[in-house]
């Protein structure tokens, strides 16, 4: 069967399609781990009642100021829509049709909460070339630092959750983002959103912990008994009786994109509230920097690179030209005064 033109360059560029993937797959290093003691969240959305506490208690931890987005013109409320400059952290609601069950996809409607998920291999610290964006090795907290940003936003194009958030309404503009309320861990307190959550729907603790509760949940019926810790996972506040919900077979988080120390659990379906799910099991850096640091390993390719620069000018400088004549260089005479 004869192949057109076009029919033709469909099939070369999927074989080149095809051969980057092959190449890029066999250039992935490693996947990060993640720190044995790491520190996380587990948000049930189940348990979430969308009263907004936790955003409240961010902006007060962390001296952000009010966001009026939500009413424009309205200075003195705080009514943030999204993340932004002045808000690290909110909560969004799914709704469809008549809305008349929570944690239901179809006529429900069910809340998310959304800030940084402090991944194992976060894109934007691979991204940032100053190192302002850090991953702690003990804790895993993925942290900002002001005094070493240059503004150049690459973390805000690399981050896959689109979390970190820039400035634009100041002279000097600077990155925001979730720090987990660092701060306020290094003084043995709970992250503010955790903190005050009144239903334990933001959940503190360690990340190998939260995994086995959340496993505990997801292995039980909808509708059985559970007692639903608040605060902090083994902390002494009183627990809350409630009963297991129709959730979702499924940690968010657990595997997406080398996984994350933000967790989620929910009923309705984790793409309709927001969260990529068509993602790999490994994060964007493996690829990105085993190309990278293979490409420029020694140097060795960019200096070919030159030299065969170099010598495709140097041949070139002394072709003929369209007369048939070689250039010469031409002698500037100079007058005699």
């Amino acid at each position: 069967m004869a192949l057109n033109r076009r029919d033709f360059l469909k099939v070369a560029a999927a074989a080149g399609a095809s051969g980057a993937v092959d190449t890029a797959s066999a250039l992935q290093r490693e996947s990060k781990t993640m720190p044995p003691n790491a520190v996380g969240m587990l948000y049930d959305a189940t348990q979430c009642i969308g009263c907004k506490a936790c955003v409240a208690a961010c902006k007060a931890a962390n001296n952000m100021p009010p966001d009026n987005s939500g009413v424009p013109g309205e200075a003195m409320w705080d009514v943030p829509l999204d993340l932004s400059g002045k808000t690290l952290n909110i909560i969004k609601v799914y709704q469809d049709g008549n809305v008349a069950q929570k944690d239901r996809e179809i006529d429900g409607y069910s809340f998310v909460k959304r800030h940084c998920l402090h991944c194992v291999d976060p894109s934007c610290v691979s991204a940032c070339p100053v190192s302002a964006m850090t991953k702690d090795p003990k804790t895993g907290i993925v942290e900002h630092h002001k005094d070493r940003c240059i503004g150049c936003r690459y973390c805000v194009y690399a981050c896959p959750f689109a979390v970190p958030r820039f400035e634009y309404d100041g002279p000097f503009g600077q990155i925001q983002k979730c720090q987990f309320c660092a701060h306020l861990q290094a003084k043995g307190q709970l992250p503010a959103c955790c903190d005050v959550c009144p239903t334990g729907a933001s959940l503190f603790g360690l990340v190998e912990d939260l995994k086995k509760e959340a496993q505990l949940r997801l292995s039980k019926k909808p509708g059985e008994s559970h007692r639903f810790a608040r605060g902090k996972l083994g902390g002494n506040r009183p627990t809350q009786d409630g009963k297991i919900a129709n959730y979702q077979k499924h940690l968010y988080g657990d595997k997406e994109l080398g996984g994350t120390q933000i967790l989620y659990l929910s009923a309705v379906p984790f793409e309709k509230i927001g969260l990529p799910t068509n993602v790999p099991e490994y994060g964007y850096p493996a690829i990105t920097e085993g190309i990278q640091h293979t490409l420029y390993k020694g140097m060795l390719p960019p200096l070919a690179l030159l030299a065969g620069l170099v010598y495709l000018v140097h041949r070139s400088a002394g072709k003929p030209d369209e007369s048939g004549e070689t250039p010469r260089k031409t002698k500037v005479k100079k007058e005699k005064s």
